[in-house]
Formats: C-alpha cells, structure tokens, sequence
C-alpha cells in the first residue's frame, strides 16, 4: 500500500519551507493537493489521532505498552467499557481474555487444560476493533495490557508466566506456589467443585439454571418401636 501510494505521486515531492512544518510541491506534471491541506481529513487523521492519544497516555504515567494499547483503541468510554470487561471476568469462575494466534494464550490455556478446568474465553481479536477498545481497558484496569488476562472466580490472577503484581503473579508463578489448583476449586471452575448453579457433579449447568436438587441422605430404619 505504501509503495503503491509513492509510486502514485512520484512527480509531487514535499520540502520543507524556511525549515518549518510547511509542505509545497516542485514543480511537476502532477499537481495533487497538498497533503498539509488534509491533515485533518483522511489516513493522516487517523493517524495524528492516534499519536495524540499516545502523548496523552504517556503524560499520564502510562508505560510504551499500555500507551501503545490506548492508541490502538482510539477514543472511547472509558467508564463503560471498564464496566463491560469486568462484568465479562466475573460472569463465569475461570476466564480468560485472549488473541487466538497468541503462544502465550495457547500455552495458559494448556495449562489449564491439565487441571482439568475449561474456561470461558473471550477473544479480543475478533474483532478487533472492539477488542482493541477491550484490551485498553483491561490494561488499565489491571496494570497489564498484554494477553491472555486470567481471571479466577472474578479476580485478576495476571497473565501466563507473570503478572504485575505479587497478588497477580501470573499462572505459571501461581502454580508453583502451590495456589492455583485450590483457587480454581474455590471458583468452581474444576469439575464437581460446584459454584451455585454453574456447575455440579462435575457438569456444565446453564447459568440462572436452578442447580440441581442435592440427593437425599439415607437414614436408618426406626427399630425402637
């Protein structure tokens, strides 16, 4: 695309004048707008937008990741989609919020594959462009923009091997400290752990699905009579 674009107006070359930001042409067989005239309509736009949103992420303290991530997401409601993302990590006991091509996201889910746990996944590549929105929230959120974002019973955990926090280590980190199996228990998120009506005797129960009633407990036979 971008050879395409030279080649289409090789006859028109920008100079700066004087040194300063301006733009003219030298004089060819093609005369084409001049592209300082549409810095606020087209690709440039988008473009000046984005690096905008990334000194204003950047000025607030964000790091190069998150700053990158804010960019990408363009202008949004912060407030709202905070709100979104975290109504989706507390909806179900083991989440994660990944990108499909992903090998940190193939490796977590795994991971989690040999606990026996299955996880509610939601994709932030599909599409992207609600996913890139997501994925800034999410990075504000938790300090972490990268993926897969690991929730357990509806508490950031981190990402794969790490996390920004001692109390969001990451999964890896989590389960050499011995903590992830009996997390996931907690959850519910392990077959037959049971958490309300998500889950019982090992089966996946629809949610706001009544949870089935319990068995009941056989009880001797009255022989005092």
């Amino acid at each position: 695309m971008m050879l395409a674009s030279v080649s289409m107006v090789s006859s028109y070359v920008l100079q700066p004048l004087g040194g300063g930001g301006s733009c003219t042409a030298r004089a060819g067989a093609a005369r084409l707008p001049s592209p300082c005239l549409q810095a606020d309509e087209g690709p440039l736009a988008s473009v000046q937008s984005a690096f905008s949103i990334y000194q204003r992420s950047q000025a607030e303290g964000m790091d190069f990741k998150q700053s990158v991530a804010d960019a990408l997401a363009g202008e949004y409601d912060r407030d709202a989609i905070t709100a979104e993302v975290k109504a989706a990590a507390e909806a179900n006991p083991l989440v994660l919020f990944t990108w499909e091509s992903s090998p940190a996201c193939k490796k977590a889910l795994k991971l989690l594959a040999e606990t026996g746990a299955t996880p509610t996944i939601v994709r932030l590549d599909d599409p992207w462009s609600e996913g890139n929105v997501r994925r800034a929230a999410l990075g504000r959120l938790t300090g972490k923009s990268s993926v897969p974002s690991i929730w357990i019973g509806g508490e950031y955990i981190g990402g794969c091997d790490d996390g920004p926090s001692d109390d969001a280590p990451g999964l890896v980190p989590l389960a050499f400290r011995g903590a992830l199996f009996d997390k996931l228990q907690a959850a519910g998120a392990l077959p037959g752990a049971g958490k309300g009506a998500g889950e019982a005797a090992g089966k996946v129960v629809p949610t706001g699905a009544p949870a089935p009633e319990p068995a009941p407990t056989p009880t001797a036979p009255d022989t005092s009579a």
